[in-house]
């Protein structure tokens, strides 16, 4: 990876090495087979989780790596030149760890934390529905209070790892319209009640599976909630901040790795009578694809910066550095892509793969958009 590392310390650099060694062993070679076959590499996520990739944020005493945001992108990023749809994956199940990790009581932590972090049991996240994506406070699922239970009724939509993954964090309705009427739990593959739709069809991120959740009367003791009845929409959106970060740096490596290519391809090229490298021209545009990406790495680990310190203008800039690194990565893997004339838009160059795989990383965690919205909203709220 040509990623800057000027500002890492001894231990992120360690960190990263042995990250880029997986990526390049354990992902990088099978990844367009994995795409190309929709294969789910279990035994390969369980391989990083052997590494402390599967609790990259969870606290130590409960089996997890107990690692920072900041170093948590460095990971993440370094996973991608990989396979970004592994990285993407592994950035939502840590999503769903960390958020037990911080909003579980004693007894929910040691249930379920353990087996997240050695993935033993994959996590899933559940907000999105049929009719409810960007406007994620209208979710419709309901959660009714049965006695020291929960039935929950609804579908979740574009979730990540459903029916593969054991443990899913669900946002539902407990009460009022809007925010405050969300609750969140976790509900079991399990549990009766409890369906997926078909693997969706995707444009990229072929490499894991995509289903709708389906929730027909689960029923889940009421120590299956995850903090106070109304707190799931706060829970939710101080998830995704780190989400939002994860998803950024996973954009950030798929890009890497388009550019490392291209800079071996036109090495290896010749055209009028010399390398394609030596021609300015394409110099110039190689130029500004490392340009760009280092101006969007120095973003993402300012927003991690800030994430870990609890700095309030942490979910802004979570935003920021969400629609600014997914926009560069894919305009980058793109350009990568026109580099390699004809062989990337081959499947064997692994290049039209990465542009397949950035292009859902504008839309998910949040579409670009509502980024945009995100920031607005904290460069106005003031003058309201």
């Amino acid at each position: 990876m040509s990623a800057v590392t000027t500002t890492l310390t001894e231990d992120q650099l360690a960190l990263a090495e042995v990250t880029l060694d997986f990526a390049q062993e354990q992902l990088a070679p099978h990844a367009v087979t994995w795409d190309q076959d929709k294969h789910f590499p279990l035994d390969v996520i369980r391989r990083a989780a052997s590494l402390g990739l599967a609790g990259v944020y969870v606290r130590e005493e409960h089996g997890g790596s107990g690692l920072s945001r900041s170093d948590g992108v460095l990971v993440f990023e370094t996973l991608a030149t990989g396979c970004p749809s592994i990285a993407g994956y592994l950035s939502i199940h840590n999503m769903v760890a960390w958020m037990i990790d911080r909003y579980g009581d004693d007894v929910q932590c040691a249930a379920w934390l353990p087996r997240l972090c050695s993935a033993a049991s994959l996590g899933s996240y559940c907000l999105t529905e049929p009719g409810a994506g960007s406007d994620a406070a209208a979710l419709r699922t309901r959660a009714e209070r049965q006695g020291d239970h929960y039935v929950l009724t609804g579908v979740k939509q574009f979730i990540s790892g459903a029916g593969a993954s054991d443990l899913y964090v669900v946002m539902a309705r407990t009460g009022e319209p809007g925010p405050g009427g969300i609750s969140a739990f976790v509900v079991e593959r399990d549990d009766p009640g409890v369906s997926f739709g078909p693997n969706e069809r995707k444009m990229g991120w072929n490499a894991q599976p995509t289903r709708q959740v389906v929730l027909d009367g689960v029923r889940v003791p009421a120590g299956r909630r995850l903090g106070a009845e109304g707190d799931g929409f706060r829970i939710a959106m101080n998830g995704l901040n780190g989400g939002r970060l994860g998803i950024a740096a996973c954009s950030l490596g798929g890009a890497q790795s388009a550019l490392d290519r291209s800079l071996s391809h036109l090495a290896d090229r010749e055209a009028f009578g010399g390398r394609l490298l030596d021609a300015q021209a394409l110099q110039f545009r190689l130029a500004d694809m490392a340009t760009e990406l280092a101006a969007a790495r120095a973003l993402v680990r300012q927003a991690a910066e800030a994430l870990d310190g609890a700095d309030p203008l942490a979910p802004r800039l979570c935003a920021m550095a969400k629609r600014f690194a997914t926009d560069t990565g894919y305009a980058v893997a793109d350009a990568a892509l026109q580099l390699h004339g004809g062989y990337g838009y081959l499947s064997e160059y692994g290049i039209e793969k990465i542009v397949r795989d950035l292009r859902v990383h504008q839309i998910l965690e949040g579409t670009n958009e509502v980024m945009r919205v995100i920031v607005a909203r904290g460069l106005t709220e003031t003058l309201r």
